[in-house]
């Protein structure tokens, strides 16, 4: 059975965002963000694994961990 989720592409997304925030380009890294989320959440709709869901979970709590800083920053 093949694994339809591509944690690489998360991964990748939430270093942009990180170095987006160093680099102080935060309404880019915002918007980022949002797209973020919105990936995560239909990751969630399709997840047919727990361990996929496990993982996921991990991501979302990074991205509430940023969207935090960001309401901080504002």
């Amino acid at each position: 059975m093949e694994n339809d989720i591509n944690f690489e592409i998360l991964k990748k997304d939430f270093q942009e965002i990180m170095d987006l925030i160093a680099s102080k380009n935060f309404q880019i890294a915002n918007e980022k963000l949002i797209h973020v989320e919105d990936k995560i959440n239909e990751m969630i709709d399709f997840a047919k694994k727990d361990s996929d869901l496990i993982a996921i979970s991990k991501y979302q709590i990074l991205l509430q961990q940023l969207q935090e800083q960001f309401q901080h920053l504002n």
